[in-house]
């Protein structure tokens, strides 16, 4: 049961991002666009300032998240303080009471960087998908999963140092520099990458980075094939005709 520790609080996170990211999107887009055509620049703007409200919103959700998946794990690093939680509620409440508020929102900063994450996903994606547009009608299955694995593999591996440095600030139990002030700020980001290179190189950056491609291009993959499924399926049902350049 080991590889499933914290799968609660992950469902639980994933839920509440995905609800706050798509519902602050598509209020935005009815705002903004009024029934005209949306182009990709006000797409990227939207997902922009969608992503930054999903952020600040669920960053604690993630916080809690992240410390209850290593909640057990053994740490060569001796700068990680192991951490003791029975649950969700206990995880806030000894967060709160020991480190202060704020400590919900660690690691907010690369989170903010990340945005583009998403951005650049969907960037490779519809250049892909219109390539192969021109030559064939539609999509299929097997388009669709490989051209969203290749994408996400691509944004993953952009942002992956960014990724790690994320993840130690929401565990919140590493030892920064003693000159820390603000946990997340800029200078903590530039010396925990710093803090990699010298204990492991340059190639410290990606390290664990297989794992992670493992988990989001598979997931991004399913999540396009569902998507474009489910597109074509709807636009049937309506008796509309699929644009090509949906």
């Amino acid at each position: 049961l080991a590889p499933y520790r914290g799968w609660f609080p992950v469902i639980s996170s994933l839920c509440c991002s995905n609800f706050v990211y798509f519902y602050t999107f598509n209020s935005l887009k009815a705002l903004w666009v009024k029934g005209q055509h949306s182009t990709t620049g006000k797409d990227l703007v939207l997902g922009v300032v969608a992503g930054v409200v999903n952020v600040l919103s669920t960053t604690p959700l993630w916080v809690v998240n992240t410390r209850l998946k290593l909640q057990g794990a053994k740490f060569r690093n001796e700068d990680i303080v192991p951490t003791n939680y029975k649950g969700i509620i206990d995880a806030f409440h000894q967060i709160i009471r020991d480190e202060g508020v704020l400590a919900l929102w660690n690691g907010t900063f690369p989170s903010l960087l990340l945005v583009f994450n998403p951005a650049i996903q969907f960037m490779f994606y519809e250049g892909f998908k219109r390539r192969i547009l021109k030559k064939q009608l539609q999509l299929s299955s097997l388009d669709a999963f490989v051209i969203g694995a290749v994408a996400k593999a691509v944004a993953t591996t952009l942002t992956y140092p960014l990724q790690t440095v994320q993840s130690i600030l929401r565990f919140g139990r590493h030892r920064l520099n003693p000159e820390n002030r603000t946990l997340g700020s800029l200078r903590n980001v530039l010396y925990l990458l710093q803090q990699r290179v010298r204990r492991f190189g340059l190639m410290g950056l990606y390290k664990g980075l297989e794992a992670k491609l493992l988990q989001t291009v598979l997931t991004a993959a399913l999540m396009f094939l569902v998507y474009e499924k489910l597109t074509a399926a709807t636009f049937t049902v309506m008796g509309l005709k699929h644009s090509r350049k949906h």
